[in-house]
């Protein structure tokens, strides 16, 4: 397959809020909370589990940066062989993960922010690892007890960069309802998305990705009430989002059918890190436009954590150092690839970590199929 990268600018896709810094009131992320699955593995636990000899497909596993991740894997038979799962055991699966990780998670974040569950206003719940109908925001409000008539959407399918696709709708909603509390949730049971067989091409996927769930609570809060209802500190306001989609590489990174399998597989393109590096600068160069900053002004980078040679291929067409994406590298060493969650569980370590100051920016950065692109600026 045979990837273009040089796309021209005019085919950048951007959208801002509709709000401004100067106005009053702004969308502020308010609280955040991640959650993983059961049981975690080494890299060299998954291969040994499904007797993988060889010499290859190990060295993708034991070259990923991956120390370990969190994964629900079948059981074994009475020769200790990984039991079959079909299609319908793998929904069953990804059902039964995301409305147990997404709740936990939900529920971590309204902890962190100081809120209870009786105050969600707007739930967005993102996915890409099953299908259901109704789907996941529904599950959630039943089996939590979040009010039946609190508004909400369901986003499905997009992929690794669909986080920053849901925030840019809830901050949008936030905007529209100065007061509201709105609740994304990002739940991926990556467990429910693996087909193992001998092949290089799922030996890459198989090696990447970890169940986990995140969730991160935004609220538009007047710029004079830096604390809100919650008593806690304030979290950094939302600014701008920007977008790319890479329509030269739109089939580089699919989930399809897999019909020697008769199940549901994912495919990476070995040149998407290049693909994906040789634009982060466009979409960078677009989300700061009209607002007088630069690159070298940017304090914090939370990135998807996508797989070691997208965070280099990224760092190198921005200039970042290793220490500007710490956070992006220690999450993908212990839980590998969460797909749409995973940026947000760098911005928990971030805000664990203590060291942001009002005032500084921040850009937050998922990277998925289409091949797509988002960028989020914030502010402290």
């Amino acid at each position: 397959m045979t990837i273009e990268v040089d796309v021209p600018r005019s085919e950048l896709l951007e959208t801002a809020l509709p709000v401004d810094p100067g106005l009053p009131a702004i969308s502020r992320i308010v609280g955040v909370g991640t959650a993983v699955s059961e049981r975690s593995y080494s890299q060299r636990e998954v291969l040994d589990r499904f007797r993988v000899a060889d010499p290859k497909v190990r060295s993708i596993f034991l070259n990923s940066a991956i120390e370990r991740r969190y994964l629900t894997l079948p059981g074994v038979d009475e020769n200790g062989a990984p039991q079959p799962e079909s299609q319908g055991d793998l929904l069953d699966k990804h059902k039964r993960l995301a409305v147990e990780m997404g709740a936990r998670a939900l529920l971590a974040c309204l902890d962190n922010a100081g809120r209870r569950l009786s105050e969600i206003r707007y739930l967005c719940c993102v996915t890409s690892t099953g299908f259901l109908t109704p789907g996941v925001s529904a599950l959630l409000i039943r089996e939590l007890g979040i009010d039946r008539h609190c508004a909400r959407v369901d986003i499905v399918g997009m992929g690794c960069n669909a986080g920053l696709n849901g925030m840019n709708a809830v901050a949008g909603w936030t905007a529209a309802h100065p007061g509201e509390l709105a609740v994304m949730v990002c739940t991926e049971a990556c467990s429910a998305a693996y087909v193992f067989d001998s092949t290089m091409r799922t030996a890459v996927v198989n090696s990447l990705f970890g169940d986990g769930a995140a969730a991160v609570a935004l609220e538009n809060r007047a710029l004079d009430d830096p604390v809100g209802r919650s008593g806690g500190a304030a979290g950094p306001r939302v600014l701008k989002f920007a977008s790319c989609i890479i329509t030269d590489a739109l089939e580089a990174m699919r989930y399809d059918w897999d019909r020697a399998q008769g199940k549901f597989s994912f495919f990476l393109d070995p040149n998407i890190p290049y693909v994906v590096g040789a634009h982060a600068g466009i979409v960078a160069e677009r989300l700061l436009a009209g607002t007088g900053l630069r690159l070298s002004d940017i304090s914090h980078w939370l990135m998807h954590s996508g797989g070691k040679k997208v965070i280099d291929a990224v760092m190198v067409n921005l200039g970042l150092t290793r220490y500007d994406v710490r956070h992006t590298i220690d999450v993908l060493r212990d839980y590998g690839n969460l797909s749409s969650g995973a940026f947000l569980f760098s911005y928990e370590r971030l805000m664990r970590e203590g060291v942001t100051r009002p005032g500084e920016y921040g850009v937050l950065m998922t990277m998925g199929p289409g091949s797509t692109i988002e960028m989020a600026l914030v502010q402290w």
